[in-house]
């Protein structure tokens, strides 16, 4: 696992505070796909818990697992009792218990791509379903996004995470959903888009840059600037892009 998977414990708190929970679209889009009632999943880098509350909340015994002890802290402050917390990462997972879903919001892209689709396979029930969501978080005004990106430009490039297997940003399908539709383990991957828009002030929204990664792994100095920077070129409120790409898949009946 990469250091910049490993760099949101420090800020569990913030993560808390300023990264957006999950819509209900988002469950009823997964539970339409599995076409059956799920009883049981198990959640990869749940982080602080936000997706996790979303499908505890309507009933599904949820096992969430988390790397970072920090994280995790904060995640059973704030889950029911039918979630199971559990301190590992997606690699350290033995197969054993199988689920009616395993999924991944917005991080399954810190995993190991060694083994990735035989130890999710083996973790599901036959023909259980597999969850990834996640993307981009967007200034919706071009002009204070062009305004953003020159604040920061001088402390960081990019603060995005290219995809893992290399697809183009305008592919019609976009990872995980690639390697899905290639492993012989899945069926059916599909790929459907959640629009999300909301609407924060100036100074949540650089909260919400303090948890990502790109800006953990810069000098403390340099991301106090950087967040500084960007800061003095930001209206009191920001609207923001916030799409959720969600990808499903089925995995195969054994022969």
């Amino acid at each position: 696992m990469s250091s910049r998977a490993l760099s949101f414990g420090a800020m569990a708190q913030a993560y808390e505070r300023f990264r957006p929970g999950y819509p209900p679209e988002l469950f009823d889009l997964v539970m339409t796909y599995a076409g059956q009632p799920v009883a049981t999943a198990l959640e990869i880098g749940a982080g602080t818990g936000k997706a996790t509350r979303l499908f505890a909340a309507r009933g599904i015994a949820v096992t969430a697992t988390e790397p970072d002890p920090a994280m995790l802290a904060e995640l059973v402050k704030h889950v029911p009792a039918n979630v199971t917390a559990v301190r590992a990462s997606f690699e350290d997972l033995r197969p054993g218990t199988v689920y009616g879903l395993v999924y991944a919001a917005a991080a399954l892209h810190w995993t190991s791509p060694e083994g990735r689709w035989p130890r999710v396979a083996a973790l599901l029930e036959p023909g259980g379903v597999f969850a990834s969501c996640g993307g981009p978080f967007r200034l919706a005004d071009p002009a204070v996004d062009a305004a953003v990106l020159a604040a920061r430009a001088p402390f960081l490039d990019s603060d995005d995470i290219p995809s893992p297997d290399g697809t183009p940003p305008g592919h019609d399908m976009q990872w995980p959903g690639t390697e899905l539709q290639r492993s012989p383990l899945f069926t059916d991957a599909r790929q459907h888009v959640i629009g999300r828009r909301l609407t924060m002030s100036a100074r949540d929204y650089v909260g919400h840059l303090s948890t990502i990664s790109a800006y953990l792994q810069l000098p403390a100095p340099a991301r106090e600037q950087a967040y500084a920077s960007i800061q003095r070129v930001l209206p009191p409120a920001v609207e923001v892009a916030a799409d959720i790409t969600v990808h499903l898949a089925r995995r195969r009946p054994k022969s």
